[in-house]
């Protein structure tokens, strides 16, 4: 089983956190439109011998597209790939772009699941992160979705700033479950170079992230997510049993994916290769690489570790014996010793697992487990 990424360039403002690649100019959507569907047939033999499971529509704001140039799309994958009947069809979508019209057309094209970019349902947040919605549209374009049938919801959170107090930030959590939300992905807020936030804040003209702030508003987060029943099965991921990403879970199990559209990454089990981070170049030569890697064993192992350990399974070392080597699990399993003495990991039914603090510090015990 396999899966699909599209990445779809196009912002109606730019948010100024984001280090994404996406342009505010819609002026050549259409030529974007066409250049993707060429790459799509010219990309069919790249899952050859696969079957499709999840289709992700990625960016940028892939909800900009007019119901009619999704339907398109989706029709030319469906024409060129095997796409099992139930598969994940994710739409990313901004809550100023969902009304009731859309909603219907996004079902009857394929649509079966949306990721909703909320971000906080306080005013103050969105216009610090220069969000293109309001409060208002945070909350009632979930229920509108709820409604015209979308019950494979996600919502996305963002913890950490300095506008958000550990109050709002609890009304933000628990508004979501009571929504009946049934997957929230929940991101420190980070300040990434060359970024307006970044310019903005070595200017003085916002106030930094403060990493102690973060980390306490996660570990309430986990406290409160699991009290009302979710499960952490990834690091910034939490769901109601059977609502997990299956495209996102695919990425953390290593399997294949084809990435579609500028910047966008595919994997084939050997080697990783992203397109050109550019439309207009794009545009001209659709599905050009800008570079290709071909994974050594050691890359491979160490890729293993750092999916494997983020997600609630862990890294099972029997797993890891069999694709690697008995003596690569007996090694890791040696330098998980001190984490384990330090409480940041636990061996469970021969699986490393990060403990609730150890998940502060995910990154860096992975890069310390790497061979």
């Amino acid at each position: 089983m396999a899966g699909i990424y599209l990445h779809i360039p196009f912002c109606r403002q730019a948010c100024h956190y984001c280090n994404f690649h996406f342009s505010t100019s819609l002026n050549r959507k259409n030529d974007f439109i066409t250049a993707l569907l060429k790459e799509t047939g010219a990309r069919r033999d790249y899952l050859e011998g696969e079957t499709v499971e999840t289709v992700y529509f990625g960016g940028g704001t892939p909800s900009l597209l007019e119901e009619a140039e999704l339907g398109l799309i989706l029709q030319m994958l469906r024409d060129t790939f095997t796409i099992t009947a139930d598969a994940e069809v994710t739409l990313e979508a901004n809550p100023d772009d969902i009304t009731i019209t859309r909603l219907r057309a996004w079902r009857e094209a394929g649509i079966n699941r949306l990721s909703i970019g909320v971000q906080s349902f306080f005013e103050e947040d969105l216009r610090w992160m220069n969000r293109a919605h309001d409060a208002g549209q945070a909350l009632d374009c979930i229920r509108l979705a709820q409604t015209e049938g979308f019950d494979n919801i996600s919502i996305d959170l963002i913890y950490g700033g300095p506008t958000l107090p550990d109050d709002h930030w609890r009304e933000n959590v628990h508004r979501a479950i009571s929504l009946g939300i049934p997957h929230l992905s929940c991101y420190a807020l980070t300040v990434e170079p060359r970024t307006a936030l970044d310019t903005l804040i070595r200017r003085r003209q916002l106030i930094d992230v403060n990493p102690e702030d973060q980390a306490r508003q996660f570990l309430l987060l986990m406290d409160w997510l699991n009290a009302a029943g979710y499960e952490h099965y990834e690091i910034s991921n939490f769901s109601r049993p059977g609502h997990r990403s299956r495209h996102n879970s695919a990425y953390w199990q290593g399997k294949k994916y084809l990435g579609l559209g500028p910047s966008a990454h595919s994997f084939n089990g050997v080697s990783r290769e992203w397109n050109i981070a550019n439309n207009a170049s794009y545009i001209a030569e659709p599905g050009k690489v800008a570079e290709k890697e071909v994974l050594t064993p050691e890359q491979q192992l160490n890729e293993f570790i750092m999916i494997s350990l983020r997600t609630a399974e862990g890294i099972d070392l029997a797993t890891l014996a069999q694709r690697f080597s008995v003596r690569h699990a007996e090694d890791l399993q040696k330098r998980a010793g001190k984490f384990i003495g330090g409480e940041k990991l636990v061996l469970v039914a021969e699986s490393l697992r990060l403990t609730r603090e150890g998940k502060l510090l995910a990154d860096g015990i992975a890069a310390d487990l790497f061979v």
